[in-house]
């Protein structure tokens, strides 16, 4: 298959392109060429998704993962203006969209966050010239990757694939929300204690990103559809075994 990937070079972005290429797909980046260099059977198209989408007119792909979208505008006019290009949009959303995860057991069909009018201004107003992050939008990055959901839906109905990760941990995370346990359980030398959260039996979730990357493309090999939570089993790691 031919996948189209805008973003690709940071952390989930570059495992889907590891992932992809080890499938046996080709595999194109659509981004501004500001972070790792991409492997040598990778094609490149450089641009800014915000003014250069343009760019990909006259092209054909089997589909698209888009993991990279923070802003519902940008996310829309990237969808519709790919509707004609490929058979299948593939965004890479959050399980943070939830507008309640105080119990255990939410599923797709939960109820999602919302913004206000003036929140999704605010948002839109934010400098994102450099890397966006969850950080970049703070409390409104739920509302927006729910609304970033509902725009792809708008400008390809049933033609969408929206994967909502937990936690996702693994090589080239950026984050430091779980790689600064493992650096400082290492550095506590000699069987010194470190100060953990929660109780040692609390059982936490999280997923692999390799297993994310591996299990998205074979979705779309599938040509699967809808809406889809994904995250490592529950009941099965304690934040004594992290």
């Amino acid at each position: 298959m031919k996948l189209l990937i805008l973003g690709g070079t940071r952390f989930v972005g570059r495992h889907l392109v590891t992932a992809a290429l080890a499938l046996g797909h080709q595999v194109t980046l659509f981004n501004r060429g500001k972070h790792a260099s991409p492997p040598e059977r990778v094609e490149m198209i450089y641009g800014d998704r915000s003014r250069d989408l343009a760019r990909l007119k006259g092209r054909r792909w089997d589909a698209v993962i888009d993991s990279s979208g923070y802003l519902p505008r940008i996310v829309s006019a990237s969808a519709e203006m790919l509707s004609d290009c490929v058979d299948l949009y593939v965004f890479i959303s959050t399980q943070s969209v939830y507008a309640d995860i105080s119990h255990p057991g939410v599923d797709e069909s939960a109820p999602l966050m919302t913004l206000t009018s003036e929140q999704l201004q605010v948002a839109n107003e934010i400098d994102s010239s450099g890397q966006p992050s969850a950080l970049t939008y703070g409390e409104m990055y739920p509302g927006l990757k729910a609304l970033c959901e509902k725009a792809v839906e708008d400008a390809m109905p049933n033609r969408g694939l929206t994967i909502r990760p937990g936690f996702v941990v693994g090589p080239y995370d950026y984050s430091d929300r779980f790689t600064y346990w493992v650096q400082r359980i290492a550095r506590a030398n000699n069987g010194k204690e470190v100060l953990a959260p929660g109780r040692p039996g609390r059982y936490v979730q999280f997923i692999d990103v390799r297993d994310l990357a591996e299990w998205t493309v074979q979705m779309i090999e599938r040509k699967e559809t809808g809406i889809y939570n994904a995250n490592g089993m529950r009941n099965s790691v304690t934040m004594g075994d992290v």
